[in-house]
């Protein structure tokens, strides 16, 4: 089993020291689930594996945005990655730390920066030349200086799947590097504008370190250049994207990884801030599910489950492998090939494809390292609410985010004045 977070003891599934049956007697299905022992620990993980280097870990809050995620990260000490107005609220909510947030995404507006700005964040993660501007016009307005860093887009082949490669000249995000020390020059000339750092994110769920050290290379040959001008660089911002084991993956240990950056930061002296999401949560989180019926075929047999694509969107989005284990330990008969699906009325609602597995109706399984991305990205396509959240720490869980209703789901929904059967 690809997890720490179930163990089990004789014949029941356990995670911290909770029995999954407890969990789903009191909140049913489908539920995240979540360990905050294996959330810390691998924030710990990390930022001890950075040592004396002077750091910030911003946790990228789009991985997993639910405020009791977000308060257990920031009382250990972490700073936070955001990509909107709304995240902002969601970490000054979890009472994060403001001057440890670094505001990045490509389509900031006016009403976003000027929230960030009298929240007084630590940066803004600028990606174009008229992001520039337009945050200048809002300092200016607000009587502000606004701390920035320009995104480099470095043409770094992360090596990942095409819609979480971020760093190749033909995305969206960032700056080419000549263009980015066009921009520097400008920002240097701005009244409200306070250059502070230099940042890159190349992309997700990266599983080799030669990507990040070529992108790191190329910044700091651009640190070096702009320091050649007089233009001070304070902290520099690697970005995120170390992956996760889903499979048969074998990403770099956070050792491993801040080994190399050691490696190549060599002497230099200045802060370096990490954005990492998936692998801090990735692997604390499982999604729980019912299985409803079995439909066994010529060609394929079905395990319908009572989660969907709408609640788990990876598979159908990505691809993506997520390991599938049955928590029902007195399920009876022999394996079979099972394709995982759910009951929206897509071909692409499936959750796991070829699994060789016992199961019967009423079983339920676990869909493995589901913390990032899984509840964020989570709709109610076909009218089906939001799943429950629910936190284990130790010997106690709670809810976090209650099962949404179905008046909660058509809050805001109006009929037309007038409106006749």
């Amino acid at each position: 089993m690809n997890s720490s977070l179930f163990h089990k003891q004789g014949e029941k599934f356990f995670i911290e020291n909770v029995s999954v049956d407890s969990i789903i007697e009191q909140y049913g299905s489908p539920t995240y689930v979540y360990s905050k022992a294996n959330l810390i620990s691998a924030f710990l993980d990390f930022t001890t594996s950075l040592g004396i280097i002077d750091h910030l870990i911003c946790f990228a809050v789009k991985a997993n945005s639910n405020i009791a995620i977000l308060n257990a990260l920031a009382q250990k000490g972490a700073g936070f990655d955001i990509v909107s107005g709304g995240e902002l609220k969601r970490v000054l909510l979890a009472k994060g730390d403001p001057q440890k947030i670094v505001f990045s995404g490509i389509g900031k507006t006016n009403e976003e920066i000027e929230l960030a700005l009298n929240s007084d964040i630590l940066c803004f993660n600028i990606e174009s030349e008229a992001e520039l501007y337009r945050i200048q016009a809002a300092a200016k307005k607000l009587e502000k200086k606004a701390p920035i860093s320009i995104r480099v887009n470095p043409n770094v082949d992360a090596k990942t799947h095409p819609y979480i490669s971020t760093g190749l000249k033909d995305n969206k995000f960032g700056v080419e590097e000549e263009k980015a020390i066009e921009l520097y020059k400008i920002a240097k000339e701005l009244s409200h504008i306070l250059i502070k750092g230099i940042d890159c994110h190349i992309g997700s769920q990266i599983t080799e370190i030669s990507p990040f050290i070529d992108s790191l290379n190329k910044l700091l040959e651009i640190v070096n250049f702009l320091e050649s001008i007089d233009i001070k660089i304070d902290h520099l911002d690697i970005g995120g994207g170390i992956g996760i084991n889903y499979q048969n993956e074998t990403p770099p240990s956070f050792k491993e990884y801040s080994q190399a950056i050691k490696n190549t930061f060599g002497k230099k002296q200045m802060k370096i801030i990490f954005e990492p999401g998936r692998s801090i949560i990735g692997k604390a989180g499982a999604l729980i599910t019912k299985v409803e019926f079995l439909k066994e075929g010529s060609i394929k047999n079905f395990a319908i489950v009572d989660a969907a694509m709408n609640d788990l969107m990876r598979p159908a989005l990505y691809d993506a492998y997520h390991e599938i284990i049955n928590l029902s330990c007195n399920s009876y008969g022999h394996e079979k090939v099972f394709d995982i699906v759910g009951p929206v009325c897509e071909t692409a609602d499936f959750l796991g494809k070829d699994r060789h597995m016992l199961v019967n109706p009423n079983d339920y399984l676990a869909i493995l390292d589901a913390g990032a991305y899984g509840m964020t990205m989570s709709s109610n396509y076909n009218s089906r609410p939001r799943a429950a959240e629910v936190m284990i720490d130790g010997s106690n869980f709670f809810e976090i985010k209650s099962r949404e209703t179905f008046e909660q789901m058509v809050y805001g929904e109006k009929l037309p004045p007038n409106s006749k059967a």
